[in-house]
């Protein structure tokens, strides 16, 4: 068989090989190749994959040596192809130094034979690259679509029995950002992901759904492991690795069933959600499993949405008074309007509900709502000439992004021709600059409107101080968890705290409310300390509007015993 008869052969084997991807087999492709270059005299054989032109100028890209004999080169043939700037091959052959140059003949057998190789390579390629665009994001992390190709490939298998899944977010990234770095942070949370996919276990994953959220299929001998590094782990920085930041997650895990029966990825991802909310929402540590109580009060919180436009159509909920108590007169200076939902005839709680309708702009309509009735209450009790005292009403974090919520209250006020020093607007702590510049905004125009407005929860955020710097409320509400529980020790910590929060609530004009006020010794410590309001059971339990109205016109509470 002669050279010419050789080189057809190898082309037409080449050319089956590269015509059938599914079966191709690459060795022998390269094999090929190889006897090519040994008969068409090229030295060497260098193909380079680019995935831009950018990378192509920087030299950063995949670059392959099928063939090189050793011998010096002295001069090279190169072949390009360029997919709109997004795509970037090259072929390049090699002549030895010294040998005879190519023929005219071998310059076109070669040309076809660096076309042939540099498709092969560009169509392997571009498989992969759609394969990393497809499935890992832009970090280098699996995605959300390799998560649910790897959970559905198990679970058709029926195999989950043998995994635990995991809903996380890494505590504290935006504090290493900032103090790092993004390029230290980048690396910090490569290697903390790092950690967690070692510790998976066969057939595990950890994909990124953005930013520092992630989710995780491992296997359940791996969970003691899992639930380490999730508490904590270190991980080095820097170039010599000699700086340690301590990494810990919050999450959600689901320990799935022996008997759980794959049949939905939403149903998977919403039992691991579940309790990656319990984990966030706080009380039940970083760490929360999944269990069928959470499952039961999905449900339940899918129905309270349902049927929570009805309710108020129908005036289901109900406006309650809890007296506020004058801690030197003992009289009714005001109360706060809380909301009782009655359905069926049987009482809804209040944190049944409430935080189901937080999740939404439906706690926005519920605070409307409850606004319309005490106005409602107040003006009968106007026209009526019974005593009236001032009413506060709670208004949700949600409604610090509307730009016209003044308007909405002062609309709903007016209309019952309610003067405005009569209702007072209750609004919690925030908890980022843009809610604090919304909620200074809020509370400076309803007090140019003549509304009062006070602080809840004062002392449970971690930006108090500044809150009553910066925002001229009337009213300072002192959570419970400031009250005083170790009786007249002056120096106890608490009331050190609480002796300092009045005074200094009391010099800058505000009016001083202690929230949560239990026991008789608790009202004596008010007393001592200048706090002008009490708001307990001490007193009273929230009312409805007629035993309130009842209180009102009595207008006094003796101490108890």
């Amino acid at each position: 068989m002669d050279q010419s008869e050789r080189y057809y052969q190898y082309l037409e084997r080449l050319t089956r090989e590269m015509v059938s991807p599914e079966q191709i087999r690459v060795e022998t492709v390269y094999e090929d190749l190889r006897e090519l270059c040994k008969m068409l005299r090229v030295s060497k054989g260098v193909t380079a994959f680019y995935s831009s032109l950018s990378h192509e100028r920087r030299g950063q890209g995949d670059v392959y040596i099928p063939y090189d004999n050793g011998s010096e080169t002295d001069k090279a043939l190169t072949i390009r192809s360029d997919l709109e700037g997004v795509l970037v091959g090259q072929c390049t052959v090699y002549h030895a130094k010294g040998d005879e140059p190519w023929t005219e003949d071998e310059l076109i057998r070669i040309d076809t034979i660096q076309r042939m190789m540099l498709n092969f390579v560009s169509r392997d390629r571009m498989k992969m690259m759609i394969r990393k665009a497809t499935l890992y994001d832009d970090a280098g992390f699996s995605n959300i679509r390799l998560f649910t190709h790897t959970v559905e490939k198990i679970g058709n298998e029926q195999c989950l029995k043998y995994f635990c899944a995991a809903r996380i977010d890494l505590k504290h990234f935006s504090l290493i950002n900032q103090q790092l770095g993004r390029d230290v942070c980048n690396k910090v949370m490569k290697e903390y992901i790092r950690q967690l996919e070692e510790a998976t276990g066969e057939g595990g994953i950890v994909s990124r759904l953005g930013g520092d959220n992630f989710v995780m299929l491992f296997r359940k001998n791996h969970l003691d492991q899992v639930v380490k590094l999730l508490e904590g782990s270190p991980v080095h920085f820097g170039e010599m690795n000699d700086g340690r930041v301590m990494i810990s997650a919050r999450a959600g895990i689901l320990v799935i069933p022996d008997d759980y029966y794959y049949h939905d990825f939403g149903d998977l991802m919403d039992r691991i959600i579940n309790a990656y909310n319990a984990s966030k929402g706080g009380g039940r540590g970083d760490i929360v499993f999944s269990n069928e109580k959470m499952l039961e009060q999905k449900e339940q919180a899918m129905r309270i949405k349902q049927i929570f436009p009805v309710a108020l159509q129908n005036d289901e909920i109900l406006v309650f008074y809890q007296p506020k108590i004058s801690v030197s007169t003992k009289s009714i200076v005001g109360a706060e309007a809380l909301s009782r939902w009655y359905n069926n005839g049987k009482l809804v709680m209040p944190n049944a509900f409430i935080p189901v309708l937080e999740q939404s702009m439906d706690i926005c309509k519920l605070d409307f709502y409850v606004l319309d009735h005490v106005c409602r209450d107040i003006r009968r009790w106007l026209d009526e000439g019974k005593p009236v005292v001032r009413i506060s009403v709670n208004l949700s974090r949600r409604h610090l992004i509307d730009l016209d919520l003044q308007d909405h209250i002062l609309s709903i006020v007016d209309n019952y021709r309610i003067p405005h020093h009569l209702i007072e607007i209750e609004l919690t702590e925030t908890t980022s600059d843009v809610e604090f510049k919304d909620l200074k905004r809020i509370v400076t125009g309803l007090q140019e409107a003549g509304i009062y407005t006070s602080v809840d929860d004062f002392g449970v955020g971690y930006s108090s101080l500044n809150l009553i710097r910066e925002i001229p409320w009337n009213i300072l509400k002192v959570d419970r968890n400031f009250l005083p529980s170790n009786g007249d020790n002056a120096q106890d910590r608490f009331n050190v705290m609480f002796r300092h929060v009045v005074k200094m609530a009391k010099e800058m004009g505000l009016i001083c409310v202690a929230e949560g006020v239990e026991t008789r010794e608790q009202v004596e410590i008010l007393r001592k300390n200048g706090c002008d309001i009490a708001q307990g059971f001490y007193y009273d339990k929230p009312l409805p509007v007629r035993e309130f109205e009842k209180r009102l016109e009595q207008n006094t509470y003796p101490d108890k015993d």
